[in-house]
């Protein structure tokens, strides 16, 4: 199963080369703002891909999924699979997906570091294949610059770390923070950090075995123009 994922797209999409795969996932930030009118374009990209099959989760910056969610669901339509801290089975691979973040400025999904945001990963269940989340674990694929993204040089979430640690998904996909896109592997746990830094960068392309777990990154030439 071949996975191609991104991340912090924010309706430069247009300028982005997509590879062919097996499931395409969006693992946040479609849009910039985040109003409907965005949110359509970027569905109606998505429903070009030729993909077999479509994961979407919301970022901070894809207001409409709060705001109006039934609207914005409809939007993706049925082909799209989106998750909001719920799981889906897809040829035999569990995926989970979740929008939270520790919250800075007034962005959507923030929620404080500690309780809040522990009881919103308590929900992960085990036996998860692929987690996406658009946070970044604490201390992997979570560097900022030193004058403050966010504030600090290290912005991800450690009651996420935590909570990974525990469920031990075979592969993490996350992005939101676009300095540090890359992957890394730790135990059994493929994090990927699948950033396109609103596509300056390339989406990150997985090889996936449904039957072994393992997770086998893939280089993928630029396509000529």
């Amino acid at each position: 199963m071949r996975i191609v994922a991104v991340a912090d797209t924010h309706l430069f999409h247009d300028e982005l080369t997509v590879p062919h795969g097996d499931i395409f996932v969006h693992a946040g930030d479609l849009c910039r703002s985040g109003e409907l009118e965005e949110l359509a374009a970027a569905a109606q990209w998505i429903s070009s891909l030729p993909h077999r099959h479509k994961v979407i989760i919301s970022g901070n910056h894809d207001w409409a999924f709060v705001q109006a969610p039934e609207e914005a669901r409809a939007l993706l339509g049925g082909e799209v699979v989106y998750l909001q801290d719920s799981a889906a089975t897809i040829e035999g691979v569990r995926f989970w997906g979740s929008p939270w973040q520790p919250e800075y400025n007034d962005w959507a999904w923030n929620l404080p570091r500690g309780s809040a945001l522990a009881a919103r990963w308590a929900l992960i269940p085990d036996g998860v294949d692929v987690l996406v989340t658009h946070s970044p674990p604490a201390g992997i694929g979570d560097r900022c610059r030193a004058d403050g993204y966010i504030g600090h040089d290290r912005s991800g979430c450690e009651e996420l770390r935590a909570r990974v640690l525990q469920v031990v998904p075979r592969l993490h996909l996350f992005g939101h923070i676009h300095q540090d896109g890359g992957l890394w592997q730790q135990g059994r746990t493929t994090f990927a950090n699948v950033t396109t830094w609103e596509c300056e960068r390339a989406p990150t392309v997985i090889d996936f075995d449904p039957l072994t777990g393992d997770v086998h990154p893939v280089v993928v030439p630029p396509a000529r123009r």
